[in-house]
C-alpha cells in the first residue's frame, strides 16, 4: 500500500504541474513579461477551458487523498 500511494502521490504531482501550466493565465504578473498579455483572436474555448478546470480539480482531489493517506499510514504504522 505504502509503493501504492508513493507512486500515486509522484504521477499526480506530476500531473498537477502540467494541468497548472496549461491554463490560460488571466491577470498581468508574469505572464504579460513574456507575451501572455497580447490578446489573441484565437484564445481557447469555453468549454475546453472547464474541462480543463475540472480535470485539474479532480486531480488535486486525488492528489490530497494520496496526501492524506500517506499520513495516516505513517501514523499508524
Amino acid at each position: 500500500m505504502d509503493l501504492f500511494l508513493d507512486i500515486l502521490l509522484v504521477v499526480t504531482s506530476l500531473a498537477l504541474i502540467l494541468l497548472i501550466l496549461l491554463h490560460r493565465g488571466k491577470g498581468g504578473g508574469l505572464s504579460s513579461l513574456f507575451g501572455g498579455g497580447v490578446q489573441s483572436s484565437l484564445s481557447g474555448s469555453t468549454v475546453v477551458e472547464k474541462n480543463l478546470d475540472r480535470l485539474t480539480v479532480f486531480t488535486g482531489i486525488i492528489w490530497l487523498i494520496a496526501i492524506l493517506g500517506i499520513g495516516l499510514e505513517i501514523k499508524y504504522s
